[in-house]
């Protein structure tokens, strides 16, 4: 390390390094693999855009993911208090993909037009990280798998996520854990099924509310899913907005139905039993 004056009675301070033998910036995030993987199949100047913002939706996607699995691995061992973090970024990454939305929407229809054949039969109908954060969240549906069959190592993923409890399913037995009173059929249930509200967890729930100095780690466990699963629905439905604007009610390049198969996402709501019982404090 080598020093010089600026002149101004300040030393700045210049690090030396032999980059020959020590990681660089760029080596440590694998910029040449990340920044050569943009290839454009056609010659439009906005294919770009379409290439950059799917794919770092896909990394917050990954981080989301990774927050996702060791919150609820906390919540499981009843050490709640480190899930809060995990789960206050996962809402600040699900601000970030919904902000790629309001970019992506500055593409037409007429410029999305000139490239949307090259895209084959991709779709963002596809993209199992999404799928594995609806697992995540509750939202299971077996029949989503059949997209992943052709991939064995994926699909076998996705067959274990399916089948695993949800952080809801965590939070739920973190509540019984706590000697509030749940059905048995809610907390030894068939994982691989879509959750469906319970009268006993709505009650427990509503518990944890009334009594907030008693139940404090469970009543902010209970806001931090609100904040996720409220952020994921405007998510969808930024989603179903910018399609409908650049494609109309054409059919996705995937096979599905566009904006009709999102707008019926939309009727699914997470963690059912946070959102009624507030009608009845």
């Amino acid at each position: 390390m080598t020093g010089k004056d600026t002149g101004d009675g300040r030393m700045e301070k210049e690090i030396q390094t032999d980059f020959q033998r020590d990681m660089s910036y760029a080596d440590y995030l694998q910029l040449d693999k990340i920044l050569s993987s943009q290839t454009r199949l056609s010659d439009h100047h906005d294919e770009m855009l379409f290439i950059v913002i799917h794919q770092a939706s896909e990394l917050w996607m990954k981080l989301a993911i990774h927050e996702l699995s060791q919150a609820k691995a906390c919540i499981q061992k009843n050490d709640l208090e480190p899930s809060f973090k995990m789960l206050s970024r996962v809402s600040r990454i699900q601000q970030q993909l919904i902000q790629s939305w309001n970019i992506l929407s500055t593409l037409t229809p007429a410029e999305y037009m000139e490239f949307r054949d090259k895209l084959g039969h991709s779709s963002g109908f596809q993209s199992y990280q999404n799928r594995l954060i609806e697992f995540a969240l509750g939202n299971k549906n077996a029949r989503m798998l059949s997209v992943y069959q052709h991939e064995e190592e994926l699909y076998q993923v996705m067959q274990t996520a399916l089948k695993e409890p949800s952080i809801y399913d965590a939070a739920i037995q973190a509540l019984a854990a706590r000697g509030l009173p749940i059905d048995e059929e809610a907390l030894q249930r068939d994982w691989s099924e879509n959750y469906q509200h319970n009268q006993s967890v709505e009650e427990a729930w509503l518990t944890v509310y009334r009594d907030v100095d008693q139940y404090w780690d469970l009543y902010e466990l209970a806001e931090k899913l609100v904040d996720i699963g409220s952020q994921q629905q405007i998510w969808r439905f930024n989603h179903v907005t910018t399609v409908e604007r650049i494609i109309g009610h054409k059919k996705g390049t995937g096979g599905s139905s566009g904006v009709t198969y999102l707008k019926k996402a939309l009727d699914h709501q997470f963690f059912p039993e946070l959102w009624s019982l507030r009608t009845r404090l």
